[in-house]
């Protein structure tokens, strides 16, 4: 029997001059200040709305967020959850979990336990400064930033929707190859949209300004696993076996509202359009994460701008798009999951129910950096380690990663292709210049 090997140590702050610890210390304080210079810009609407009631729910969120970020700054214990929230009693047995990792040694805290687990931490607690404050328990304090993605990205929007229209009026005739063609187009087009990050950037501005299909020749160089022919046999093999009783499902699991997720509206859109899919499920998150992160609202929110725009093409992708949903072609899912510190690996056990939806679907395709960073374990892998070796046995169903690289992880890479960007760009594994397009198809 094949020696089982040790995984690799987890990406952490603990390591001094890693891109984990400049997050902690630099970007996920920067983070907490300007949620907190957001409530406090809001303070007048709170008043209206709720009276003194509002004023002081946005006192008592101001200070349980400064608190978290006095911890986080000062390398603090990271202290079990108090609310009474439905997901409060997984997030505590993950703590315990930490915990017995250390086998005695000190607690679990900021900088010495993994990045992932603070980082998605942070986040959770964000959301209970909020929830545990009524009467402003639903306020958003990204909105306005993924909002205003969305209104800066306009002419992006603009040109991608109109590019997309004009194409649907011929999509009929299209031959194999083209209906190929148009396909990594659009696949191209959602990957590099998940440049538009605000965690990233730590909440400041990022938009996607000029025609996202101008520049993609040449960006093809920068995607350094491109696995597109294996998405496009699968999908083609589906749609040839097909009968009526049989769906085509595609799922997707999303990232950032506002560019980005226009973009994979409009790649779902097509694959309908197109029959390579019969009908599409996206997974969004249940509260407010990682700054832009897509949730509910954002999603329902995007497509009733798009149907009231003052431009034909936008106006009528979102007019289709609410018909998408209408008819159940299009069904948008949120699950606790997704927003817990686990990995994917760890789904079966943790949210089986999940696990066994996505079972029923015959193409996954992951949005971006963090579910990267949770389909891989978050972990130092060499960078030539298989894609399906770093899953650890997270196969739901055939799956594919789109994902523009800003954390220090990356696998099934060719041997000396990580050293060979490395020698001429320290920083390519976080600049967001480079992406994978990349596939395992073993369930």
């Amino acid at each position: 029997m094949a020696a089982v090997t040790a995984l690799p140590v987890s990406l952490s702050a603990r390591f001094k001059g890693s891109f984990a610890y400049f997050t902690v210390k630099d970007r996920l304080p920067q983070i907490l200040t300007k949620a907190i210079d957001t409530l406090h810009r809001h303070k007048n609407e709170f008043f209206e709305e709720h009276g003194e009631k509002g004023v002081e729910a946005e006192k008592r969120a101001i200070s349980f967020l400064s608190k978290l970020r006095n911890e986080l700054q000062t390398d603090k214990p990271v202290t079990p959850l108090e609310d009474e929230l439905p997901d409060a009693a997984l997030w505590n047995q993950y703590l315990d979990y930490q915990r017995n990792l250390l086998n005695g040694n000190g607690e679990p805290s900021w900088f010495q336990s993994p990045w992932l687990f603070v980082e998605c931490y942070m986040y959770r607690r964000i959301h209970a400064a909020l929830a545990q404050n009524p009467p402003i328990g639903s306020f958003d304090v990204f909105k306005e930033g993924k909002a205003q993605n969305f209104f800066e990205s306009q002419e992006a929007i603009i040109a991608l929707c109109t590019y997309f229209q004009e194409l649907l009026k011929n999509i009929k005739d299209l031959d194999e190859k083209q209906l190929q063609g148009e396909l990594f187009k659009l696949l191209q087009v959602s990957l590099w949209g998940n440049k538009c990050d605000l965690s990233f950037s730590a909440g400041e501005k990022s938009s996607q300004k000029s025609s996202p299909l101008q520049c993609l020749e040449d960006m093809v160089p920068y995607i350094i696993v491109n696995d597109m022919e294996k998405l496009w046999s699968l999908l083609i093999n589906a749609k040839t076996r097909n009968t009526d009783k049989c769906t085509v499902r595609v799922d997707v699991i999303l990232d950032n509202a506002g560019f980005e997720l226009v973009s994979d509206l409009v790649l779902t859109d097509f694959l309908l359009s197109s029959k390579l899919a019969d009908e599409v499920h996206f997974h969004g998150k249940s509260i407010p994460w990682y700054v832009s992160d897509t949730t509910k609202n954002d999603f329902n929110w995007t497509i009733k701008q798009l149907q009231s725009a003052n431009h034909m093409w936008m106006s009528r992708c979102g007019i289709n798009w609410e018909g998408n949903l209408k008819k159940g072609v299009w069904v948008y899912q949120d699950h606790m999951f997704w927003t817990l510190p686990h990995i994917y690996s760890s789904m079966a056990e943790v949210a089986p129910d999940l696990y066994a939806d996505l079972q029923k679907s015959n193409l996954l395709l992951f949005k971006g950096d963090l579910n990267y960073r949770k389909l891989t374990g978050d972990r130092k892998w060499e960078y030539t380690v298989p894609f399906h070796q770093a899953l650890n046995k997270f196969h739901p169903a055939p799956l594919c990663s789109l994902r523009t690289l800003k954390s220090d992880t990356q696998v099934g890479l060719k041997p000396g292709q990580g050293e060979q960007i490395q020698a001429s760009e320290p920083e390519w594994m976080i600049s967001g210049k480079y992406g994978v397009v990349q596939f395992d198809a073993t369930p």
